[in-house]
């Protein structure tokens, strides 16, 4: 595609806007140039998968793709992760959730048959991955909002690379709220604000493998993620 030579040090919200999926596609294609070949292909492999089994799902205005581009460009740029194990893990961390009967081959599949799938193309350590932010089946008569909490203080106190895939996807559901329309926006901003305190902790933690100024963007972003959220909310009492 026609992109700019400055496409690399573009807001990912902003190549969205003005080039859409594909420009962010062109984004990772340039975060992965600096990988190994078989890196790449491993890459190249999980946005494939990613791309297939989201292929008809959407986020209000934009293809689903467009965040799992995000939370992976996120990953391997702004938090400096050369980890590939990790940047397949963010392209690939709602399949399992989404779309268990597709990645697994057969309806009615289970997540543990989804997550072997998985692990058999793109190793355990991945799979693992994706397994700790997968949400579980939650009980109908307690609070989903509740129980999300509980699930991610649970899944990443054990899990510190988890904990950098999530809290990407949070800043890309959190930081970018303001990119959503409609009831969702004020839905989100009650569900997520909750979690500020929660994310910031798990990233203060020592064992979280991010160095100390990654960690200080972060917080920087929790920080507009929560003024944003209390905007919203305040604007819809």
């Amino acid at each position: 595609m026609d992109v700019p030579a400055y496409l690399a040090t573009m807001p990912m919200h902003a190549i969205t806007e003005i080039y859409g999926e594909a420009g962010l596609r062109e984004r990772f294609r340039l975060e992965s140039s600096r990988f190994d070949e078989a890196s790449r292909a491993r890459l190249d492999e999980a946005l494939a998968l990613a791309a297939e089994l989201h292929r008809d799902d959407r986020r209000v205005r934009e293809p689903y793709l467009n965040h799992l581009l995000r939370v992976a460009i996120r990953i391997a740029h702004h938090y400096e992760v050369d980890d590939v194990d990790v940047i397949v893990a963010g392209l690939l961390h709602d399949s399992v959730e989404d779309h268990p009967d597709e990645l697994a081959g057969h309806p009615d599949a289970t997540t543990e048959q989804a997550l072997a799938v998985l692990a058999a193309r793109f190793g355990a350590r991945t799979a693992q991955l994706v397994a700790a932010v997968t949400n579980p089946q939650y009980d109908p008569d307690r609070d989903k909002h509740e129980q999300y909490r509980e699930h991610v203080q649970e899944s990443l106190d054990r899990e510190p690379w988890a904990r950098v895939i999530k809290v990407s996807d949070f800043t890309d559901n959190g930081v970018g709220v303001i990119h959503t329309t409609g009831p969702k926006v004020a839905r989100s901003a009650a569900k997520y604000r909750p979690m500020v305190p929660v994310f910031r902790e798990l990233v203060a933690r020592p064992d979280t493998p991010l160095s100390r100024l990654v960690k200080q963007h972060i917080y920087r972003q929790l920080d507009l993620a929560e003024e944003r959220f209390a905007a919203i909310l305040g604007a819809a009492q």
